[in-house]
């Protein structure tokens, strides 16, 4: 019996399905979430979300949000998502140098200009580091099974 998911950022629905299991870079650790999960509200940090069915991995870049889980659906609220498939690795390394450029002036009198640039090139490093570990194809087979170890290499 699987859960559902629902993975949405501020502007767009990112991924729609069932799952087996969710994998999920809460704030105070990784969760794992299966079917029937008792209900749970967290936020998530910076991070790789992986979404897990009939043997089929689908790995996402999450730049913080929340997630509420229920028995029977978990909803990813992410303030930035995107599945590794979908990332434009040129466009993230652009944003990460002219992240590090800007930096590297050092701290400008706009202190919200400043973390506003710090954030940006948090999430182009997560986005370039999930293209790099996980891209391997639209989806791939994992070690997840019926009975199946939930702690697996990723």
């Amino acid at each position: 019996m699987p859960i559902r998911c629902e993975i949405v950022s501020q502007d767009r629905m990112v991924w729609e399905g069932d799952a087996d299991i969710v994998i999920i870079p809460g704030t105070e650790g990784e969760m794992g979430i299966l079917p029937r999960h008792a209900p749970l509200l967290s936020t998530m940090k910076f991070g790789i979300l992986k979404v897990r069915t009939q043997g089929r991995e689908e790995v996402f870049a999450i730049s913080g949000g929340i997630v509420e889980v229920q028995p029977d659906i978990v909803t990813v609220l992410a303030d930035a998502a995107e599945n590794v498939e979908e990332i434009d690795v040129a466009r993230a390394e652009a944003a990460r140098q002219r992240a590090e450029e800007f930096l590297k002036a050092g701290p400008p009198p706009d202190t919200d200009a400043y973390l506003a640039m710090e954030a940006a090139l948090r999430r182009s490093n997560l986005r370039l580091e999930a293209a790099r570990r996980y891209r391997r194809g639209v989806s791939r087979p994992t070690d997840y099974g019926e009975g199946g170890s939930t702690t697996g290499r990723g």
